[in-house]
């Protein structure tokens, strides 16, 4: 796994794309913590921003938890539940306010889905813990 600095593809999507793939082949197991930017910048052979970059771009996508002083770890991957949407309800997906990302404990990237129901009722939940289900019709 290499980085082509000549690609036309910016070397911080490439080793975003090089470690997300580690990620999803058990490689960098949930839990484990990622290189650190300075192995990562001698690694690949790429400057330290570009690796702040590709770890920011990962983060965003939820695929990994950065704590300052700790490095950057693999999430787990979340616990769905299902949520059932009846009839006449809508969802709506969008990114939370800091209020909600602070009450729910939300990562950088993750977004919410208001549930609404006929009534006019609003749920708001965290867009990677949820799996939105319909009635079987008969």
């Amino acid at each position: 796994m290499t980085i082509d600095p000549r690609s036309h593809t910016p070397v911080y999507v490439q080793l975003a794309d090089l470690l997300r793939q580690r990620i999803k082949s058990g490689d960098f197991p949930p839990g484990s913590a990622l290189p650190s930017e300075a192995r990562l910048t001698q690694e690949y052979g790429i400057g330290r921003e570009a690796v702040r970059m590709s770890i920011s771009l990962l983060r965003t996508e939820g695929l990994v938890n950065t704590v300052r002083g700790h490095g950057s770890h693999v999430r787990d991957a979340p616990e769905r539940r299902q949520i059932e949407l009846l009839a006449g309800g809508s969802v709506i997906a969008r990114m939370p306010t800091s209020a909600e990302r602070r009450t729910m404990q939300l990562n950088e990237g993750v977004p919410v889905i208001e549930v609404h129901d006929a009534h006019g009722a609003v749920e708001v939940f965290p867009g990677d813990e949820v799996e939105l289900t319909r009635p079987e019709q008969d």
